[in-house]
């Protein structure tokens, strides 16, 4: 790739140039894609958050995903699928593979009626179906919103009427480690609570007939066949203007209701393309693992639209990484020799609270750059993570960004940009970041190291468009706290060099084992439960976890003979609303919450409980009753 960085000169000659010019920069990267009509101007726009970019291009993510390479290496494989189990054979799929798989999906969508704009729901396993679906969904110019399968019903309901989905593609089943999910009974559940009735596309895991058939339900392999019989030419992609969507994704907000993230076609394609090719230096038939699921937004810009569309092979994986042992994941990497592990600090976490033997007797040669993503990584895991993981001769990026900003934001380059432990160190080329002080004023970097709250100054192309269908919701969350800036919500220090290390989020999101989870989600769930007055909930630190989520929950009545089915009750209504991912790792039964005489509940102080770090608990002065935190204190080491 002809803007792959090689070395630290190129890339502070990279990140100076799309600083000053970034409509040049992003320009000379964009000639090197399918364009169906190029672009009028490369970005256009007042603010960072109504900034057009590729204004009057036209063009399908597909041709630059599948097309080109179907044409120019139609032999290299394109997806490589292994299974839950470890027993049965894996799947490859050729770029020429590939085009034949989603067109002859296109034409099933086609026959069914589904069409340009409209929004499609995808609640699936991770199979190859799932690629095929959202590469047919944006071929056609449909809406893609896929949903991570251990959502529960309610919230693939609130998704679903959110994004007025017409149609849900589901499957009956999902395998995961020892577990048997049964998505298909959730989404029979989930469309009782939709208003928008969508039509349902299953595709049939188990031998055995479905026994329940929904209302204007279709078969996927059926549907499929009558296609296939009919040897149809490929199914051309539609034209799209460079700022139509290309998908919606949900993510988790201070607020009950998830937020529906709205990324474009050609900003994303070009920004998740760059950073693909540059953090893990993409080298000819790289074998690119990356672990997330598809229904996160790693899934979608690290497993399949980056390495897609750099005509690499990417590795889908059903299962989890310690079933049915814990050196499965050492298992993919030695039988496809995949080239680069990108994977979550909790799953590294786990990995080494198991202990070294697992890793040891794998030597993983093929292995070249391993990445982490989701959140910061604590130094002795990315230690372990280096040596025996990386044998200490892999480059080790560790990568920052969100759901909102499309791909990589900040991160060393393999093995051309220092890594540092716990650092995600430098922004990406086209990144302008800022840290700026509680009264919103920028912090000048004079050679000391600095912390704030860490903003982007200038529009980048992978950036959140839109809330979908509430614009005014996205203006809110991300550029009213210290306009004009973008503010991510995580806090963050910047060192004499320019490094950057995340801190942590200062909003009221958390981030358990990579899922972010808004407070207000789990505490409306648990306040459902009859006898609960009032509910907070905070993140700990969990040695595994990342952040582990402790409830703090007021009764009515404090009746100690129902204290368990009170908690059961509690975590049933939380797997029930949002997910079994959500449960708190500790419930504490308590009579008040700590608040100022303004109301609001004082969350430094119940995290600094739950982390045992009473000593850091500080001024108590402005609650209503300080003699709350006494009793907090006492209920909390009764549940240890």
């Amino acid at each position: 790739m002809e803007y792959q960085i090689k070395t630290k000169e190129e890339y502070e000659k990279a990140y100076k140039k799309s600083i000053e010019n970034p409509e040049e920069f992003w320009g000379e990267i964009a000639e090197n894609f399918v364009w169906i009509k190029k672009w009028n101007t490369i970005k256009n726009g007042h603010s960072i958050h109504n900034t057009v970019w590729f204004e009057g291009a036209e063009l399908n993510i597909t041709d630059n995903c599948i097309d080109r390479w179907a044409s120019l290496t139609p032999d290299n494989i394109a997806l490589i699928w292994e299974q839950n189990s470890e027993d049965r054979e894996s799947k490859k799929y050729t770029y020429s593979q590939l085009l034949v798989e989603v067109s002859n999906l296109c034409y099933v969508f086609d026959t069914l009626g589904i069409k340009t704009g409209d929004t499609v729901c995808l609640y699936m396993p991770m199979l190859p179906e799932l690629t095929f679906a959202m590469l047919a969904c944006a071929r056609i110019g449909a809406v893609h919103s896929v949903v991570f399968g251990g959502f529960s019903a309610a919230s693939v309901a609130d998704r679903i009427n959110d994004a007025e989905c017409k149609w849900i593609l589901t499957a009956d089943v999902a395998y995961r480690g020892d577990k048997t999910i049964e998505l298909k009974t959730i989404v029979d559940e989930a469309l009782q609570q939709c208003h928008t009735k969508p039509n349902l596309l299953l595709y049939k895991r188990k031998l055995k007939e479905n026994t329940k058939k929904t209302q204007n339900e279709y078969d996927w392999v059926e549907e499929i066949e009558k296609v296939k019989i009919q040897k149809l030419p490929i199914f051309p992609s539609v034209p799209m203007q460079a700022e139509s969507p290309l998908f919606i994704l949900y993510t988790s907000g201070s607020t009950g209701q998830p937020k529906g993230v709205v990324h474009s076609t050609a900003g994303y394609l070009i920004h998740v393309n760059y950073t693909f090719v540059n953090v893990f230096q993409y080298q000819k038939n790289d074998i690119h693992f990356c672990t997330a699921d598809l229904g996160w937004i790693t899934g979608h810009s690290y497993i399949l639209y980056g390495p897609l569309s750099a005509g690499a092979t990417t590795l889908l994986f059903e299962g989890v990484p310690t079933y049915p042992n814990a050196d499965r994941l050492w298992k993919i990497i030695e039988k496809h020799e995949a080239t680069v592990l990108y994977t979550a600090p909790t799953a590294i976490r786990s990995l080494m609270s198991m202990g070294e033997s697992w890793v040891k007797k794998h030597t993983m040669t093929s292995l070249r750059v391993i990445g982490s993503v989701g959140e910061p990584i604590n130094e002795e895991a990315w230690h372990w993570y280096n040596l025996h993981v990386g044998k200490g001769r892999c480059a080790l990026v560790d990568t920052w960004w969100q759901t909102e900003t499309g791909a990589i934001m900040i991160s060393n380059l393999a093995n051309v940009t220092p890594a540092i432990p716990t650092k995600a160190t430098l922004p990406m080329p086209g990144v302008h970041l800022v840290l700026i002080d509680d009264n919103g004023k920028a912090i000048p970097h004079k050679g000391e190291e600095i912390s704030g709250n860490l903003c982007i100054a200038a529009a980048w192309p992978g950036m959140i468009r839109t809330t979908f269908n509430n614009n005014q919701r996205m203006i809110d969350t991300y550029f009213k706290d210290y306009p004009p800036y973008y503010f991510t919500g995580d806090g963050a220090s910047c060192d004499s060099e320019g490094n950057y290390r995340i801190t942590g989020r200062v909003d009221d999101v958390l981030n358990v084992s990579g899922h972010r989870i808004g407070t207000a989600e789990v505490e409306n769930a648990i306040n459902k439960t009859i006898g609960v007055t009032e509910s907070a909930v905070v993140g700990v630190e969990h040695a595994i976890k990342g952040q582990a989520i402790n409830a703090f929950v007021c009764l009515i009545v404090m009746d100690n003979e129902r204290i368990d089915s009170i908690k059961n009750e509690i975590q049933n209504n939380i797997i029930n609303a949002i997910g079994s991912f959500a449960k708190p790792e500790k419930i504490i039964l308590i009579g008040a919450l700590p608040k100022t005489r303004s109301g609001k509940i004082m969350r430094r102080i119940l995290r600094k409980i739950g982390e045992g770090k009473l000593t850091e608990i500080g001024d108590i002065s402005t609650l209503i009753d300080p003699n709350v935190v006494i009793d907090l204190i006492k209920s909390y080491s009764n549940n240890l």
